[in-house]
């Protein structure tokens, strides 16, 4: 008897610190309940839809009601003869993308570490970020007034100074599409791109330079022996992240920008564009569906690879 009177109250203590506990973080936790419902609705109830990747959708049988085909949606999606020219594409520009835009990404937030002057610094802040804020859609007819066969500034003003006269077909030409893209997207996303880096210079002590200075060290030698391992954890964080998209592209860039012409299909289509055309065509909402899941499984797993690699490289480096 004398247990059970003991143990009484010293659950009833506990349950009342559990209490107060409660009651102190209960601010936090409502300003955190908006977050919560929102990953919840827009990030985990949605992957319920996985479900579709594996039946025939019949809209007047419901989703749950509908034929299920197992891996068929999967099997048309890989043995079509346009699967590697989609896949080949979408790895290339995107590996692309990740290299040399972190390198100009880097550079370029270096290169405003070095403007003392705070109205040029805001300027120029100002002038690299502003094409991120430019919808694709006016960026695609940008372009297009530069590259139009018929009214183009290329055609008309540029060529004609190397005595080029006929114009090139520039939305006919594959060849060209590679390059054009590429600067297209370095132009668009490089500025907004340096933020992050030059957020983490403004955290570096400015006495690791100074001592640096007094040593005799050259800028390149502070840069190299310094700013670069300084940076090195974000740049890993960030590259492990962009590799977890690596399945993904920018649909803009690759419908809108090449105005979404038949002949450039060879080096413009990629799995995003490639669905979406599919679907607007034929409707087909299970494979658009297994193409997401093919994206997201494999961008998953990468993500977890590259993570393993760069703890074996170094712990303090990786996400998890």
């Amino acid at each position: 008897m004398e247990k059970a009177s003991a143990t009484v109250p010293r659950v009833g203590i506990q349950y009342k610190k559990k209490e107060n506990r409660f009651r102190k973080y209960l601010p936090l936790l409502i300003m955190m309940a908006p977050g919560l419902l929102y990953l919840l609705f827009n990030n985990y109830l949605p992957m319920l839809g996985i479900v579709i990747a594996f039946k025939k959708i019949n809209f007047a049988k419901g989703i749950l009601e509908s034929d299920w085909i197992g891996l068929k949606n999967f099997e048309y999606l890989f043995k079509t003869s346009d699967a590697y020219i989609i896949t080949r594409n979408t790895i290339l520009y995107n590996l692309l993308f990740i290299v040399v835009g972190t390198f100009l990404s880097l550079a370029c937030a270096i290169l405003l570490n070095e403007i003392k002057n705070k109205v040029l610094l805001k300027f120029y802040q100002s002038v690299i970020t502003l094409p991120h804020l430019i919808s694709m859609v006016i960026v695609s007819y940008l372009v297009y007034a530069l590259l139009s066969a018929d009214t183009g500034f290329m055609n008309h003003t540029v060529l004609p100074w190397f005595g080029i006269k006929d114009g090139v077909s520039w939305y006919t030409e594959e060849k060209y599409w590679p390059w054009i893209l590429t600067m297209v997207h370095f132009w668009k996303s490089v500025g907004y791109s340096s933020i992050v880096f030059f957020a983490a210079l403004l955290g570096i002590d400015e006495e690791y330079y100074e001592a640096a200075r007094l040593d005799g060290a050259s800028r390149l030698q502070q840069i190299r022996h310094i700013t670069l391992p300084i940076l090195t954890p974000v740049i890993i964080m960030l590259t492990l992240l962009s590799i977890g998209r690596i399945f993904y592209s920018d649909f803009g860039l690759f419908y809108q920008v090449p105005m979404n012409s038949g002949a450039l299909f060879n080096t413009t289509a990629t799995i995003d564009t490639y669905v979406f055309k599919g679907l607007t065509g034929n409707g087909d909402i299970g494979l658009s569906t297994a193409a997401g899941v093919y994206q997201s499984l494999v961008g998953f797993l990468l993500v977890m690879l590259a993570n393993y690699m760069v703890r074996l490289y170094s712990k303090d480096s990786a996400l998890f």
